[in-house]
């Protein structure tokens, strides 16, 4: 799919997020890159496959945190 040079990492790739946005989505919350990946805002991804990547965003220090 990819027509980049050189070309984006492919969906197989550990780094398959790096790849080029082509329809992006904001405000829907998802982003069709270039690999065939669709990722989405809470970084979960979506294989040409059909296999789901669970979402992997860090944790931000103020979650659970009490005041």
């Amino acid at each position: 799919m990819c027509q980049h040079q050189p070309p984006c990492p492919p969906a197989s790739a550990p780094d398959r997020d790096a790849a080029c946005a082509m329809a992006p989505h904001p405000e829907q919350g998802w982003t069709l890159l270039c690999n065939g990946v669709l990722l989405f805002e809470d970084t979960g991804e979506l294989l040409p496959d059909g296999r789901i990547i669970a979402p992997h965003r860090p944790l931000s220090d103020s979650v659970g945190a009490v005041a």
